[in-house]
């Protein structure tokens, strides 16, 4: 087969060549084509670099100069420091490698410059110290001319220099540049302001000033979120194209009769829609009870709470509804801060599904929070004739077997469970509509499951009370309508949050004793502190243990694990529900679902070890009811990033804030780990910082495939071929 030549071997660039290609294809540049597009991680202006008198501590800068001392002091296990001190006539700075002794070996004997990046600190035996800073030899034969410019800096691995990438690059440009086709037309580079492809690959690699540079990454990351965003509204565009079930919802907020859908037995399973029919939908003449259909939809909304649904929940619901009514099936992803009320907004959906005759299912990802939703949703709906079954890993076969057949006969209308929805022997008479809790619990195939047990393709709606930044919902869930509750219940108070140090525990602890004498109850959290639930069952009984035999020896204890067996959970559980127990020490199976509004007061020991999401989760289980709620976070943060955290939460009560902080903090790869999703693989692209271009990238996808939606004409051929190559490395979250 004919190699293009951007795919000739990197071996035959200079700076790489047949020696250092094994350690180049490690870091996978391989080809030309990876050389031209492995971008620079950032810039050194050599310029104007500082003089060693002028740099302070607390600073990142790039520094140069000449070796005075080179010095290695041993520690124990046989590991060594490695101390080198610089000059450049005037200052000194030390710079510091621990256990690197290969480094001694690159920097002795060197008679050149250094060129050392990193974060100066004030040191012990010298003014200023770099710990760690990647570095650059500097010799006799480097044109000084070259040198003094913006250089790029690539990411590398041991034995592969800089110089060498440089001019590996280089060489790239100067003989393969050409080679380069632009997917974009010029019509669309204009329309967008964007520079050619070309240009922007060599003004990245040598670019002359910062304003070439910024250019040409404002093309490149606009192309790599362009891609992802055309995935996705392809995505959304086959989805729009399924038949999905029309639900009569303008005849239902009218109030008029709705008659209820059948089909035969045989057409009610997925291999019906395995071979692209229609399910066939037949109507009969029998309808809803007169009594209720008398009132519309909106009226039995109101009639079913004990509150009005507050101006962000109506406009959710209202989106829901138009989605519902729609003839393709409904993809749409509630986002609310913990207590928003996503569950009676689930409840709205749910009761317009059972009165177009449909049945629905909600599937939660721990047997507190299903259970939880079961009892509510009864207290709701039974009141209107319209039961509620909850299945459960932890329920006897004679119970499972039950809520199988009511499930299987159409007898009962909701089903409420965990993961034991998805089991085989659980089928459904004509589920219709499907709600999916906190739903980045759940893997892809366990969403999947779900919805294949429904009537053809069902409805499907997703929650999570994990606030999302906007541009990794964007990245994330961009095949899926989004909806936001971004108001939280009247009277509701913020929880009011201090970080106090573990020297402070004793004041704390007085605190909560004040705040039990009023009739109030407690949380006491303890970290995760090992993957093993042994380690964090020991942790918890530990705390359990020294509270229930100091400070809180009076008062009624309980202790909640996930070693613990289901029943003994939620005789725990509903032991402090029913005021029975004064403190609850948990680890964080509270996380998610545990409603307990004469709660107010949170202690979470050693509250440096969760990450923010976490610790937002964990503060939500106050502060639910009337009373004044409280967290405190007990710890001695050591890492900047640990006391980054716990400003932010003593700062702001506000989620999606927060997910912002985190965002910043621990970067999309983390998030996404937490959602069972892979980081989209952006080289250039910051969903931090590059917010903006996200949009704009994401408006264009959407208007191109409105267009073209299966970029069939010629001048989306470049644009669909590049397409589909990102495709498959693209790991996407979705419930397809």
């Amino acid at each position: 087969m004919p190699v293009g030549p951007l795919e000739t071997e990197s071996q035959f660039l200079k700076g790489i060549g047949p020696k250092l290609y094994p350690l180049a294809s490690k870091i996978g540049l391989k080809t030309v084509q990876d050389v031209l597009f492995n971008f620079p991680r950032r810039y050194e202006d050599r310029r104007h670099l500082p003089k060693l008198k002028d740099v302070r501590g607390g600073e990142v800068v790039t520094i140069r100069g000449v070796i005075k001392d080179i010095e290695t002091r041993p520690l124990r296990g046989g590991k060594v420091i490695l101390r080198a001190v610089i000059s450049d006539g005037t200052g000194m700075v030390a710079l510091t490698w621990f256990n690197q002794p290969w480094v001694k070996k690159q920097l002795e004997g060197h008679e050149g410059e250094v060129l050392a990046f990193g974060e100066l600190k004030e040191g012990k035996n010298w003014r200023l110290e770099m710990s760690s800073p990647e570095f650059e030899l500097i010799g006799e034969g480097d044109d000084a001319e070259a040198f003094a410019r913006i250089t790029p800096v690539y990411r590398l691995t041991e034995g592969l220099p800089q110089k060498s990438l440089r001019r590996a690059a280089g060489d790239a440009i100067a003989k393969y540049l050409h080679e380069i086709v632009d997917p974009f037309p010029a019509k669309f580079l204009k329309e967008h302001q964007l520079i050619d492809l070309r240009t922007a690959v060599r003004a990245i690699h040598q670019p002359e000033t910062q304003k070439e540079a910024d250019e040409a990454r404002k093309r490149l990351v606009f192309e790599e979120f362009f891609y992802l965003q055309v995935v996705l509204a392809q995505r959304r565009q086959s989805v729009h194209q399924e038949h999905g079930i029309a639900f009569p919802i303008q005849e239902l907020i009218e109030g008029k009769p709705v008659i209820l859908p059948t089909a035969p037995a045989e057409t009610r399973t997925r291999a019906a829609v395995v071979k692209k029919e229609r399910v066939p939908t037949t109507l009969f003449a029998e309808t809803l009870e007169a009594d209720l259909n008398r009132q519309g939809l909106r009226e039995q909304i109101a009639a079913l709470f004990p509150f009005k649904l507050t101006d962000a929940q109506q406009r959710v619901v209202d989106e829901i509804y138009r989605d519902m009514a729609e003839p393709y099936p409904m993809n749409r992803l509630v986002q609310g801060d913990v207590g928003a009320g996503k569950t009676a907004v689930a409840a709205c959906a749910m009761l317009a599904a059972v009165r177009s005759g449909y049945q629905c299912a909600l599937m939660a990802p721990t047997e507190i929070l299903a259970e939880q939703h079961a009892v509510g949703l009864r207290r709701v709906f039974e009141p209107l004739g319209i039961s509620v079954d909850f299945v459960a890993g932890k329920l006897k076969a004679r119970q499972r077997k039950s809520t199988a057949e009511r499930a299987k006969s159409g007898e009962t209308q909701i089903v409420v469970g965990t993961h034991a929805l998805i089991q085989d022997r659980l089928d459904f008479d004509r589920l219709g509509f499907v709600v999916i809790d906190e739903q980045h619990r759940f893997g892809v195939l366990q969403r999947a499951a779900l919805r294949d047990k429904g009537l053809g393709h069902p409805d499907v709606l997703v929650m999570t009370a994990t606030p999302i930044p906007r541009t990794l919902t964007m990245t994330l869930y961009g095949d899926l309508d989004v909806s936001i509750i971004d108001q939280l219940p009247p009277g509701r108070k913020p929880i009011k949050t201090h970080w106090k140090r573990a020297s402070e525990r004793d004041s704390v602890y007085q605190a909560v004793q004040r705040l039990l004498d009023e009739g109030r109850q407690a949380y006491f959290v303890c970290p995760l502190v090992s993957e093993s639930e042994k380690l964090e069952a020991q942790a918890a009984e530990d705390l359990y243990y020294r509270l229930s035999h100091g400070p809180f020896s009076m008062r009624k204890i309980g202790l909640l694990h996930g070693q613990m067996k289901s029943d003994e959970k939620e005789s725990v559980m509903e032991a402090f529900r029913r005021h029975e127990l004064d403190i609850l020490v948990s680890t964080t199976v509270i996380e998610v679902g545990v409603d307990v509004p004469n709660s107010t007061v949170m202690v979470i020991e050693d509250a440096q070890r969760f990450g923010l999401a976490q610790l937002h989760q964990l503060r939500g289980r106050v502060g639910r009811g009337e009373h004044q709620s409280y967290c405190i976070l007990i710890a001695d943060a050591s890492t900047d990033d640990g006391r980054a955290r716990l400003n932010i939460m003593t700062s702001t009560t506000d989620g999606f804030r927060i997910a912002e902080a985190d965002l910043e903090i621990r970067g999309p790869g983390a998030l996404a780990g937490t959602m069972q999703s892979g980081h989209s693989g952006f080289q250039l692209a910051s969903l931090v910082h590059d917010a903006h271009l996200l949009e704009v990238a994401r408006q264009a996808a959407i208007k191109l495939i409105a267009d073209d939606p299966e970029l069939t004409k010629p001048d989306h051929q470049g644009i669909r071929e590049r397409t589909e190559e990102k495709r498959s490395r693209m790991a996407l979250i979705t419930i397809s």
